[in-house]
């Protein structure tokens, strides 16, 4: 990155033009795709064989073993026929007699995986007997573990393939240097350039920019009520925001140095297509499209909700009441920790036994008079909802009025004013009972055995 100030020379003061500092890995001299595509996989796999800490955080999810890690780029192999391939990079990983290899297949920018191309690398690596082809793009898959290009399941006998987004090992990467840590200082330094490089623009290294071609005219539709389950547009829509889901969560974990993760039931993770039809025909019924994301140590998982007809986007959580004192006591429990959350918050509460919609209020007026979510002061109060809403973006890319951003930026919001200030409520631990003396009906006699203040005088 640039620096400007003010250099000295001999004495005298000499006002000097921009300098730019030397890096490691520089962005000058990108000069095209095959270049940034090229640079950004030297760099990558070199920070991997050097910064052991780093290196093991992506591959051990993997499935590769705890061992020494090389590295090389544009390894060239020959398939059946005696064609010629050069995948991107090959990592090998020893320990002992023991060694894992895979392939690496790199996309930049745009660009997009080749289904063709990944098959021939399968090829190889099951003729060499390596154990992993890893492809590295800015595609990110609306399923954790789900690969966002479609190859011959055959192939996939032999050898494993796994997908890294851009986003993700960007992630990976601040969360070890700034959270979890490197332990030698040199190599938190390289890894810190290879994070300064990924973050600049000429990487190629993206982050999500686009909702995709599909995404205005489903919108449309839904406004229109003209949408149906069977529109071929639909799907990239709900794979999308899946990919939105999933790229808040590694942008917020990020920030916070923890793991947050896009939840799906046991049943969408064993089977991806159940989240699509689910989301599938809640765009289609009620034109909301919504999602989970859990926070490690927050009271709540947090619900993220798109109505595209009402143009509102809205995260909530649910929150237990505490189990004592009377329903405005547990009002004011609530509100004593949303001290920092704006007056537009809304909250809505559950009385016990009751079923639909309990009593809602904004929090402005709930600050002013607790009671006004009692509806029925005989029923204690079981929970609550704290919700916070905006309105929707439109524009399928990003900036201004973009649907991505309404997204992200709520999401932020809402954690900073509203989740990371909200604590379970926990019941006191009981308290011992004074036992009162009990008075003697007669006076007490000293005996002859009792013991006296002056006994052991006379040996004394």
């Amino acid at each position: 990155m640039p620096s400007t100030g003010l250099y000295f020379r001999k004495g005298n003061r000499v006002a000097e033009e921009s300098w730019h500092e030397a890096r490691l890995i520089p962005t000058s001299g990108i000069s095209g795709v095959e270049e940034q595509e090229r640079r950004a996989t030297s760099a990558l796999l070199a920070v991997m064989s050097v910064v052991k800490e780093f290196g093991r955080a992506l591959l051990g999810p993997v499935g590769a073993i705890a061992g020494n890690v090389e590295t090389f780029i544009e390894v060239p192999f020959a398939v059946g026929d005696g064609k010629k391939v050069i995948p991107d990079g090959l990592i090998r990983v020893t320990r002992g007699q023991r060694s894992w290899t895979a392939l690496v297949e790199v996309k930049t920018g745009k660009n997009e995986l080749d289904t063709a191309q990944l098959e021939n690398y399968l090829d190889v690596a099951k003729e060499q007997g390596f154990d992993a082809l890893i492809t590295i793009s800015n595609e990110i898959p609306a399923v954790a573990g789900q690969h966002p290009t479609k190859v011959d399941k055959r192939k996939l006998k032999k050898v494993a393939l796994h997908h890294w987004s851009w986003t993700y090992i960007l992630s990976t990467a601040v969360m070890q240097k700034e959270h979890r840590g490197v332990t030698d200082p040199e190599q938190a330094w390289i890894l810190g350039e290879l994070i300064r490089y990924l973050e600049h623009p000429r990487s190629g290294a993206m982050e999500l920019e686009d909702m995709g071609s599909a995404w205005v005219p489903v919108r449309q539709a839904v406004t229109a009520g003209t949408l149906r389950a069977n529109d071929q547009q639909v799907p990239e829509v709900v794979a999308r925001f899946d990919a939105l889901l999933r790229y808040t969560a590694l942008r917020l974990g990020r920030q916070l140095g923890t793991d947050v993760l896009h939840v799906l039931s046991r049943k969408e993770q064993a089977d991806p297509s159940l989240r699509a039809q689910a989301l599938t025909a809640s765009l289609v019924e009620n034109g909301c499209l919504a999602g989970t994301i859990r926070i490690p140590h927050t009271v709540a998982p947090l619900e993220i909700r798109a109505d595209l007809r009402a143009g509102r986007i809205t995260a909530f959580l649910d929150i237990d009441a505490p189990k004592t004192g009377r329903p405005a006591t547990r009002v004011n429990w609530l509100v004593r920790q949303l001290k920092h959350a704006p007056e537009g918050v809304r909250i809505e509460a559950f009385a016990v036994g009751a079923r639909g919609p309990g009593a809602t209020e904004l929090l402005a007026k709930v600050r002013e008079d607790p009671s006004c979510l009692v509806a029925d002061p005989k029923r204690d109060l079981r929970g609550f909802r704290v919700e916070i809403s905006a309105p929707l973006g439109t524009k399928r890319g990003r900036g201004r009025g973009a649907f991505i951003d309404s997204v992200i930026d709520l999401v932020d919001d809402f954690y900073t004013d509203v989740v990371q200030h909200l604590k379970a409520w926990t019941a006191s631990p009981p308290k011992m009972r004074e036992t009162p003396a009990e008075e003697p009906d007669v006076s007490p006699q000293l005996v002859s055995t009792s013991l006296s203040s002056q006994d052991g005088q006379d040996e004394a």
